[in-house]
């Protein structure tokens, strides 16, 4: 690990022929570079880049985890329909997990309380829930925008940990279970312009011009979206 006193890198040598940075909330900054480059040629490329890294690296601090790679412990705080609520660990005769009145996830475990087998257990436990609500809000969404025409061939909820959802060449939606643990406002907006990629399947003016007519506030609502990693 290398430091440029404002912040610490990587370098990772490949048979590649040109140097780039890859910076991320989990890795840090990760500096690729062909074999045999010279590392005062490295130091050079990232202090060229110092500006962007650290600039990249403070909007980091806004962003909000809404999962714990480490597991979940007693007491916890974790967020379920866009509201944070209380990890309570209960010994009970089996495992089980139920929502609580008073803001608090009540989760039942018979001997081993091992904070990753909690974790286990909760993300099945919001992937039921995804299954059960996430369905009809998107019955729901294409309903009220149903003057638009819009005709998916289908539509699933599945594991998508670098994405929000997806829209294939077939007309198939797919959404993110995770899309649960949020308010409801970020699954609509995220079918939504799934929905319009049924019309305009790429990123062009055209699908924005639909996608700001039939969503107006859209903008707003990604950039809020954008702060939260998994």
């Amino acid at each position: 690990m290398q430091s440029t006193g404002d912040f610490q890198y990587k370098i990772l040598f490949s048979r590649r022929r040109t140097m780039s940075i890859i910076i991320s909330p989990d890795q840090g900054v990760i500096v690729k570079a062909p074999n045999r480059t010279p590392v005062g040629t490295i130091k050079r490329f990232i202090n060229e880049k110092s500006g962007w890294i650290i600039r990249t690296l403070d909007s980091f601090k806004t962003l909000r985890r809404i999962d714990s790679r480490d597991g979940y412990y007693d007491g916890d705080s974790i967020m379920i329909f866009g509201t944070e609520h209380r990890l309570k660990l209960v010994p009970t005769e089996g495992y089980s997990i139920r929502l609580g009145n008073d803001y608090t996830i009540e989760a039942g475990f018979k001997g081993d309380k091992n904070p990753l087998l909690i974790k286990a257990m909760l993300e099945g436990w919001f992937k039921f829930i995804a299954q059960k609500r996430l369905p009809v809000k998107f019955r729901d969404t294409l309903a009220k925008y149903n003057d638009y025409g819009f005709s998916p061939t289908g539509f699933v909820v599945r594991t998508m940990k670098k994405r929000w959802g997806s829209c294939s060449s077939k007309g198939k939606i797919a959404i993110s279970y995770d899309l649960v643990r949020l308010d409801e406002t970020y699954a609509e907006y995220v079918i939504i312009h799934e929905l319009c990629h049924l019309k305009h399947h790429n990123h062009s003016a055209d699908y924005y011009k639909l996608l700001t007519e039939v969503y107006p506030g859209w903008k707003r609502v990604r950039e809020e979206l954008k702060k939260y990693i998994r």
